[in-house]
């Protein structure tokens, strides 16, 4: 069943969001598909990992202030995401998610990394800093998760039932859409073009996909494939009690909650912690000009041997 209840929104030629998104891109291979990546400026590698249903237009703020401060700001599309291909039939999993991450990082041969995280950003941004802690020397944690929960929003779980997910994520952008309201504290939700820019690689049910594949992707169960992915993750985190960590978070999150945020204080009791009142799961739209002088001061921290 294909239904597309919106059209296709353009790609180029758009003034009004190019000056959101001021970026050429670049595009990676990887298994025959492409992977669509920010990297702007030169310096320390700043490795961003968006979620579901955002991109890595959900870190085009911190790209363009970064990357004028001696910064080398890398912002990848996961496959089915952003302006990355969207293959219908793909394993839109945890491991792949993760293994298509350490293959960009390879090639563009990143070390001493600061790494950005944010929703389902955190379990594939820390399941590659678990195969590469080496390679990690700060990390910044952004209403995310990465280990096992039995919790899970109601909205959340409903779209996971068989027949309504697939319609209401790719049929009726029920998932991408709403979070333009629910995951604001914004009036009215998100201003109309930044609304526009979230949207803006979602338009019809081929490009929803991911959006469908993400939810579909949460492991309540052991019996869930990416159930052992996640735990493998989970058991990882105390490697990196040692590590800078910073944690800004927004606290009227309606996925996120304050259980999400007790538990990373409970892995790193080290990590510098910043509560947002009034932000939501879209922190860096609700909390930016509060946040921005954060992340910039903690990644030009001294670098730790």
């Amino acid at each position: 069943m294909v239904i597309a209840v919106e059209e296709r929104l353009p790609m180029k030629n758009d003034s009004e969001f190019e000056k959101l998104y001021p970026f050429s891109g670049k595009e990676f291979s990887v298994d025959g598909e492409r992977m669509h990546y920010l990297d702007e400026g030169e310096g320390k590698p700043i490795l961003m990992v968006h979620g579901n249903p955002t991109w890595s237009f959900f870190y085009r703020n911190l790209v363009r202030d970064l990357r004028q401060n001696g910064h080398r700001c890398i912002a990848p599309d996961h496959i089915g995401c952003g302006f990355s291909t969207k293959p219908q039939n793909y394993p839109y999993t945890l491991a792949r998610h993760i293994e298509n991450l350490d293959r960009l990082v390879a090639h563009l041969k990143l070390d001493d990394i600061t790494l950005v995280v944010h929703d389902w950003g955190g379990a594939i941004g820390m399941g590659f800093a678990v195969r590469h802690p080496e390679k990690i020397r700060r990390i910044v944690i952004l209403n995310t998760a990465a280990f096992l929960s039995p919790h899970i929003p109601w909205r959340i779980n409903i779209c996971r039932l068989p027949l309504f997910g697939p319609l209401a994520i790719r049929g009726f952008n029920g998932f991408a859409k709403p979070a333009t309201k629910m995951a604001t504290t914004q009036k009215g939700g998100l201003k109309k073009e930044i609304a526009r820019g979230f949207l803006k690689p979602y338009g019809n049910w081929h490009d929803r996909v991911a959006n469908l594949r993400f939810v579909q992707d949460i492991p309540m169960k052991s019996s869930h494939p990416s159930y052992e992915t996640l735990a493998a993750i989970e058991k990882e985190l105390p490697r990196f009690r040692e590590t800078p960590a910073l944690i800004c978070w927004g606290e009227k999150d309606f996925c996120f909650n304050d259980h999400f945020l007790e538990r990373w204080r409970k892995e790193w009791p080290h990590a510098e912690v910043h509560r947002f009142e009034n932000a939501g799961h879209y922190v860096l739209e609700d909390a930016y000009r509060e946040i921005l002088p954060l992340i910039s001061n903690f990644c030009a921290g001294p670098k730790v041997d």
